[in-house]
């Protein structure tokens, strides 16, 4: 396996609507500022000509093509009444009014490819209710969840504890694959099991996700669809340089994928599904965060979220989605916060964001495990995602929503960190017992 600067998303990747571009040269001014909102400057002018120049090349070429038939029933009637000679200059002069189409034709997919070079890299642009800013010191809290442990001796963090117990060892891991891998050990790799099977049983016995098993690679198509390619080529791994595949970043990426060019009916939503997946970033421009430990790492496991709505209910969603995915925290019993992203700290297809935060003892901070966010229908536009309301009639773009029920990795070492003990064992929460053969306590084995 190799790391590569990605290929470009291939040509159907954009021939396809991103943002609405109905809505956005009709509404230049609150796109231009909702843009800025999220630190994006763009010169919309530039679109508005293009948009203007596609238009009429469209008008131009359908009475061109309307003339050309017209004309071409004529040909027949000339030769029946023995007009050959001016059936022969009508021939001439449509074959030159087909190049005249052809050269129209080209200038307008020559337009069409210069409005989509620059509505590809545009976010999408953030719900009335995210707070402006310019980053996460904009971020506002929604609320919190249980109280921060009060410990009677100084906590460790989390990788000096699983080494002490054996249950993680980093050492070995950078003699298989470098920097930012983890190798689990004994009840360490125990413990990353059972907390996938945990989460993958409430979000299916309890919270209504039906459960996927995905493939671990996607098509340039597939993460075009989800908003990676082109802006964030950097942050994946290819496959192999002359493959059009790639590890997937996030099980967000196969699932809403899952629909991909396709019409549901209205009655169908919303779809929920939940997955477990490896995940695997080059974690690009991180360089020196989160050094030691597990938090940023190259390969991690998480059980994904996604549900596709429909448009009215979207919304309503994302509180079920972010609820579903709250309800793994407060069965574990980990302090957390909620916070809305604001215009500068959310995700480029995401239209608002949710983080819920971990309490980390050995940080005395809390840090992100999971953010579920409404992308409404800027993933649906990308990957052609649509339904059809009432059964018939004019079908509309999907809303797709996702968020992490939880990132596995990061779960693992708020346990270890929350549940430590002074004498340097780990107690088991009581909900993840009946997933360790009720094991009580992790102690260092043997």
């Amino acid at each position: 396996m190799t790391r590569d600067v990605a290929q470009p998303p291939t040509a159907r990747c954009y021939n396809v609507p991103v943002l609405d571009m109905k809505f956005v040269t009709e509404n230049v001014e609150l796109v231009a500022q909702k843009l800025r909102d999220r630190g994006v400057e763009v010169d919309l002018a530039a679109l508005v000509r293009l948009n203007e120049e596609r238009k009429t090349l469209q008008t131009q070429i359908s009475a061109m093509r309307h003339e050309h038939q017209n004309e071409s029933k004529s040909i027949g009637a000339l030769m029946k009444d023995g007009k050959k000679e001016q059936a022969e200059t009508l021939k001439a002069r449509l074959r030159t009014a087909s190049d005249a189409i052809k050269d129209k034709e080209d200038r307008q997919r020559q337009v069409d490819a210069e409005a989509q070079d620059i509505l590809v890299w545009l976010p999408n642009l953030a719900h009335e209710s995210v707070p402006v800013g310019p980053n996460e010191s904009a971020n506002e809290e929604v609320h919190r969840w249980g109280e921060p442990r009060s410990f009677e001796f100084i906590p460790k963090p989390h990788w000096e504890l699983g080494e002490e117990l054996g249950i993680v060892d980093f050492n070995r891991a950078a003699k298989i694959a470098g920097a930012r891998f983890a190798v689990l050990v004994g009840l360490g790799a125990r413990l990353e099991r059972a907390l996938i099977n945990f989460m993958l049983d409430v979000q299916t016995k309890e919270n209504g996700y039906r459960e996927i098993l995905p493939p671990f690679m996607a098509s340039a198509d597939a993460l075009f669809g989800t908003g990676q390619l082109p802006k964030f080529e950097a942050d994946l791994f290819k496959v192999r340089a002359d493959r059009d595949l790639y590890l997937v970043p996030t099980a967000e990426v196969p699932l809403t994928n899952l629909h991909r060019d396709e019409i549901l009916e209205a009655d169908e939503l919303p779809k929920s599904y939940t997955a477990f997946t490896p995940c695997f970033r080059s974690e690009a421009g991180s360089y020196g965060k989160d050094v030691r430990g597990l938090i940023r790492q190259h390969q991690f496991d998480k059980v994904e979220l996604v549900k596709i709505t429909d448009a009215e209910s979207s919304y309503d969603e994302l509180e079920n989605l972010t609820a579903n995915a709250e309800s793994i925290l407060q069965k574990l019993e980990l302090p957390y916060r909620v916070m809305t992203l604001s215009t500068g700290d959310t995700g480029f297809s995401a239209a608002k964001t949710y983080d819920l935060e971990v309490w980390l003892p050995s940080q005395e901070t809390y840090r992100e495990i999971s953010s579920c966010s409404n992308c409404t229908d800027f993933q649906a536009r990308r990957a052609g995602i649509r339904y059809r309301p009432g059964g018939k009639g004019k079908t509309r773009f999907c809303h797709t929503l996702n968020g992490s029920g939880l990132a596995v990795g990061r779960t693992w070492l708020a346990l270890v960190e929350n549940f430590q003990n002074e004498d340097g064992t780990v107690s088991v929460p009581q909900a993840l017992r009946p997933y360790l053969d009720g094991l009580e306590r992790i102690t260092r084995e043997p």
